[in-house]
């Protein structure tokens, strides 16, 4: 499609994409890399980092099928060490005129020292941008190329620095620019390439509607698919405060809480029709509070709320577990404590006061890297959801849009969790 051809063609020392999802971009990005480092000529090899392990062997899989369809002498010489003092690996693809393409996860040492083209794959979602940059730059210094390609992940990002620059400060560093919103590539064809490939026959403005009514909000469509980077200023969470503390892509954490080591802690958010039930459950190992269990349900009897509660409840490492009990959650909360013991089960007022004590922890536990919870799209939108704002009084409170998918029912479960697990010198005033 013409944006591809554009992004190939393009033989700036600098290049820069902001992009939307699923738009085919790395695909193209991958044949880029064969050709710079398999034709005649070529001199330099290609360092590809990507977000994650998962990442970098799915890049190597486009360039290794590029290679065969142009004919290029290759060879996978799989998991290669490339730092044995520091057990850094990468996957390589060797050709014939002896250079390679180095495919990477996101550690900036990797490619400390290298030279050549370095290319930076959904740059945003990176934890430590501004190190990644600062080591990958001089990497092209000998004839290399910078290529930067990414959907946005908020506004306080390097990323998102990068392309302001570019845009309103006069383009100091030389940046070649491609911002490709999803409707530019519907536009170029987009659509018609997916109905081939699926076997699907809708229209572009069918399709348009489709992606968009399947976001979890507004900001999730301007973002992923719009070029729009959420304002980060507006949230209580940063979505850099997030990334840091997600479980990797491949990285399992739902585990049988029957052989938890650690003590168990639930927090529990209760809705029926409009919002969520979520009960989240965290392990308490030394100083990090790891989720182990969230259990999500829409419009389920309280009956199948309890059964699924009462289960973990019953499991001996559970020590203590909190119930938003306003509305809805009094009887909920006051049947579990009944069963299970005040103990072991507390009930938790959602007023304006307790919603600002148990928020302002969540945000503390991100600052300190002392929680972990799945890379997920759903609980990222709901904890981007949350926002503080100031009455005219003077008054904190925390509020959040009802979209679709709920109130931020999963940042309250998580916040209940946290509360659960501080110890009784760190209750505050919050009373059930």
């Amino acid at each position: 499609m013409p944006y591809q051809a554009a992004w190939i063609q393009d033989k700036a020392a600098l290049r820069i994409v902001e992009k939307s999802r699923q738009i085919g971009l790395s695909y193209a990005d991958s044949y880029h890399s064969v050709r710079i480092a398999a034709e005649k000529g070529a001199r330099l090899d290609v360092w590809v980092v990507s977000r994650d392990e998962m990442q970098a062997k799915q890049y190597l899989l486009y360039c290794k099928r590029w290679a065969k369809i142009l004919n290029y002498a290759a060879e996978d010489l799989g998991e290669q060490v490339i730092e044995s003092d520091k057990g850094l690996t990468a996957h390589v693809l060797r050709f014939a005129n002896g250079l390679c393409i180095y495919c990477l996860s996101s550690n900036p040492d990797a490619i400390v020292g290298k030279t050549g083209h370095v290319k930076l794959d959904e740059f945003a979602l990176h934890k430590v941008q501004r190190t990644l940059y600062a080591v990958a730059k001089p990497v092209t210094q000998w004839g290399g190329t910078l290529s930067v390609i990414s959907t946005h992940r908020g506004s306080h990002t390097v990323f998102n620095e990068i392309l302001t620059d570019i845009k309103e400060r006069g383009n100091r560093m030389g940046w070649s620019l491609h911002t490709i919103p999803v409707q530019k590539a519907v536009e170029q064809g987009l659509v018609e390439k997916i109905n081939a490939a699926t076997g699907k026959s809708e229209t572009r403005e069918q399709w348009l509607a489709r992606q968009r009514a399947e976001c979890l909000d507004e900001e999730s469509w301007l973002q992923e698919y719009c070029c729009v980077p959420a304002d980060d200023s507006a949230a209580f969470l940063t979505y850099e405060l997030i990334a840091a503390c997600e479980y990797k892509g491949s990285e399992p954490w739902e585990t049988d809480l029957q052989d938890a080591k650690g003590k168990l802690f639930i927090g529990v958010d209760v809705g029926r029709e409009h919002d969520l039930t979520v009960i989240w459950v965290v392990e308490q190992l030394g100083d990090v509070r790891y989720t182990r269990r969230i259990v999500t349900m829409h419009k389920e009897t309280f009956d199948a709320q309890e059964h699924a509660l009462y289960e973990l409840l019953r499991l001996p490492q559970v020590r203590r577990c909190c119930i938003d009990q306003s509305g809805l959650g009094r009887q909920f909360a006051e049947r579990a404590g009944q069963r299970f013991g005040k103990y072991k089960v507390e009930g938790v007022n959602f007023t304006g006061a307790v919603k600002e004590e148990l928020a302002y922890p969540v945000r503390a536990a991100f600052e300190d890297r002392a929680v972990r919870i799945p890379n997920d799209p759903a609980i990222r939108s709901d904890l981007r959801a949350i926002k503080k704002e100031t009455t005219a009084a003077g008054n904190i409170r925390f509020t959040a849009d009802r979209g679709a998918n709920g109130h931020s029912d999963r940042f309250w479960a998580l916040a209940l969790a946290l509360h659960a697990a501080k110890n009784k010198a760190e209750m505050g005033v919050l009373v059930g």
